[in-house]
């Protein structure tokens, strides 16, 4: 960009105190650009962006064209200069090569015929800091030919592209922490839902969970009006959703069964002015896994008043939950025979003599012949005897009936609500599994000593458990009275054999 010293004012000059002026000033000479462009028309060139673009020599070459006249006493303090001389010996240190892009604006903007133009751009002073500059220019009149005299005005707005580059960076920031965030994040708008609330309590409504109770398809309603306005990446990777936008269109398969349970009481705590909740809930995957997770809801700062702007937040908590769940198997199963243990049995007995209902029948079940077998053969033959037993009573009773290891070899079925004819039904199944299993194992066979008993209201179970206890020892005795007669032939046979 060349530089003269301003001429002295005349009739070319504009007919107020340039250095006076409010506003920082650039008197300049475009003429030669004026010059180059007929020579590119004259060449053929039509669309000057794209010429441009081919070489961003050219541009240099443009802005090399330029005369600076004369600057007012704003734009020497504007740009740190001490006067005209020494901004023109430092205009490589005010002009970057960043301010070449928006030059291009500039020239295209003459190229089409324009007679003034505007552009931002960004210059430096003398001592380096940076300045934002929002500049407009303007042929003075009987120049638009020649493009001699162009007043150029330039305004400092570096406080407020620095105000904007602040929030484009603080917002910038704050996407990511919301994009990246390790916890899957919603944000929804619940205005619809908060009108639809506000008009029940405008209807008179005092008790909202008993409206709930009795106008069930509203929880579906408010369900509906939920609007999502966006969700993180966590958030498409925890339900398995390729995007966006297949995630918002199948949100039906997300919140779906048990759901509208835990929305029911998440509305009955709008209702009381909770602004901010957290429960666990059950939600779907897109692949159609379970999810469990803990849920934070909140109404942000500021739309109290309208609910417009929510966030969810999400934790997945399903690795936890099937922890406790195996624990809570544990606590009351027998790992060997994945049986329920004595102390599951305890409970449960108690809780049936409390509670029922009755009849209750009780069916005790003893191992045969465990003890020659941990004896000869050791007790990993034992346990697999065990795990048998288990195996056919697993198969054989299923809830609301329970089958619980007691001891050793001892096994106990509680069947409440359950008549005598009906828990022979159960023995019957418990012996026919027992020879399905036999025909699926070598070796040492499975059976079982069986009583069982039924107590009525107002019995106590122990004495029930008794009878059923002993009924078992009598079928027990009678299994060792045939196996010692069946011994006793064997024995006699073999003794034969020798003979």
């Amino acid at each position: 960009m060349e530089s003269v010293t301003p001429p002295a004012v005349g009739s070319d000059e504009p007919a107020f105190d340039f250095d006076m002026a409010p506003v920082p000033l650039w008197l300049e000479d475009w003429s030669g650009i004026s010059a180059k462009f007929d020579m590119w028309r004259q060449a053929g060139v039509t669309d000057l962006a794209a010429f441009l673009a081919e070489d961003r020599g050219r541009v240099r070459e443009c802005s090399a064209l330029i005369r600076v006249l004369g600057v007012n006493k704003r734009t020497l303090a504007l740009f740190e200069a001490a006067d005209l001389p020494d901004l023109i010996a430092n205009l490589h240190k005010v002009f970057s090569d960043e301010m070449l892009e928006n030059h291009v604006d500039e020239l295209v903007q003459l190229w089409s015929g324009a007679s003034e133009f505007t552009s931002q751009a960004v210059n430096h002073t003398l001592s380096g800091r940076r300045l934002d500059i929002q500049l407009k220019a303007q042929m003075l009149p009987g120049h638009e030919q020649d493009w001699a005299r162009i007043l150029i005005a330039t305004e400092d707005v570096t406080e407020r592209e620095d105000a904007r580059r602040r929030a484009s960076l603080s917002e910038s920031y704050a996407r990511g922490l919301f994009e990246h965030s390790p916890v899957s994040l919603w944000v929804e708008d619940f205005s619809a839902v908060k009108n639809l609330i506000e008009g029940v309590r405008d209807r008179g409504v005092t008790d909202f969970r008993t409206f709930l109770d009795v106008h069930p398809e509203f929880v579906t309603r408010c369900m509906s009006e939920i609007r999502v306005i966006d969700v993180n990446q966590h958030t498409l990777d925890l339900f398995h959703a390729p995007d966006k936008a297949t995630l918002l269109r199948r949100l039906g398969e997300v919140f779906r069964d048990g759901m509208e349970l835990h929305f029911k009481e998440q509305l009955i705590d709008l209702w009381m002015g909770k602004l901010f909740q957290q429960r666990e809930v059950v939600n779907y995957s897109l692949d159609g896994d379970s999810l469990h997770v803990h849920m934070q809801f909140s109404v942000l700062p500021g739309r109290e008043r309208d609910w417009t702007l929510v966030q969810v937040a999400l934790t997945d908590i399903t690795a936890r939950k099937k922890a406790e769940a195996y624990l809570e198997y544990l606590g009351k199963h027998e790992v060997l025979t994945r049986l329920y243990n004595r102390s599951f049995y305890v409970d449960e007995l108690n809780r049936l003599e409390r509670m029922g209902p009755y009849p209750v029948t009780v069916i005790i079940a003893d191992l045969n012949g465990l003890k020659p077998i941990n004896d000869e053969l050791g007790h990993a033959a034992g346990d697999a005897m065990l795990r048998r037993a288990g195996e056919v009573l697993n198969g054989a009773v299923s809830k609301p009936h329970h089958a619980a290891r007691i001891g050793g070899d001892e096994f106990c079925v509680l069947m409440p609500a359950t008549a005598a004819d009906e828990a022979q039904a159960m023995v019957d199944a418990i012996e026919k599994l027992t020879e399905i299993n036999n025909q699926f194992y070598a070796g040492n066979r499975l059976s079982f000593s069986i009583g069982c008993a039924t107590g009525v209201e107002g019995e106590r179970l122990e004495e029930v458990v008794k009878r059923a206890d002993a009924a078992m020892y009598e079928r027990k005795r009678e299994y060792y009275s045939v196996e010692a007669i069946d011994r006793r032939r064997r024995d006699a046979k073999t003794d034969a054999a020798h003979l």
